[in-house]
């Protein structure tokens, strides 16, 4: 496992604010024993949130004929008749995952191809398992065209507590399945919009893991 390279700035300036806040205590009390405790504490709360930021190091068996779960998280939401009204403007399957502030939140690229739309949506930020977050929240929605001419579109959603979103691929880049997508600070969600062609493999309620779990196949 690992920690998420772009986080090392925000956690810097996490970690400087505890040491500041605790040195100032110190500084007009002059209680060494609160003091203590309080870098005690503000340790442990950097490290809880380091933790969030982790990338576990997971092996990727490659398959054309198989979409692959973007993100860690719990099915929220199947709908397998659904018209998508902002790129593919068809009735297709659609998948969401859900992200609590306890998964991980690294996402991962689904299934291999050129990315031919890439935009970012400001909005509001209800909470992510809300169904009104998908076109609402602030979002990025991503097209991802395969070899085979199929589209298949991944939209991430800011949630309640998220306030920023980060898709690393852009407009004509080529991506490979299990490829880093990008990250989504705290609780948030994944939507996946796939062809009605392919067989959802995934239920309700059922937890998932980015590059381990097939969400569904041909």
């Amino acid at each position: 496992m690992k920690i998420y390279k772009k986080a090392f700035p925000l956690l810097s300036v996490i970690g400087l604010f505890f040491l500041v806040i605790d040195l100032l205590f110190w500084f007009f009390t002059g209680n060494a024993v609160v003091f203590w405790i309080l870098l005690l504490v503000s340790a442990v709360l950097l490290g809880l949130i380091t933790l969030f930021f982790r990338v576990p190091l997971r092996n990727l068996i490659a398959d054309t004929s198989v979409v692959y779960s973007p993100a860690d998280g719990t099915i929220v939401d199947i709908d397998e008749a659904f018209y998508e009204d902002e790129f593919l403007n068809t009735t297709c399957k659609k998948v969401s995952i859900f992200m609590s502030v306890f998964n991980v939140h690294q996402n991962r690229v689904p299934v291999s191809g050129k990315i031919i739309y890439s935009k970012h949506h400001p909005g509001k930020y209800l909470v992510a398992w809300n169904p009104k977050s998908s076109l609402n929240n602030e979002r990025n929605t991503l097209v991802i065209e395969t070899g085979m001419g199929q589209w298949f579109l991944v939209r991430q959603i800011a949630g309640f507590v998220a306030r920023r979103i980060i898709s690393n691929p852009r407009t004509g880049d080529l991506v490979n399945q299990g490829d880093e997508l990008g990250f989504i600070l705290f609780g948030s969600r994944v939507d996946v919009f796939l062809p009605l062609e392919y067989e959802l493999t995934v239920h309700m309620h059922q937890k998932v893991k980015g590059n381990i779990t097939r969400l569904a196949h041909r």
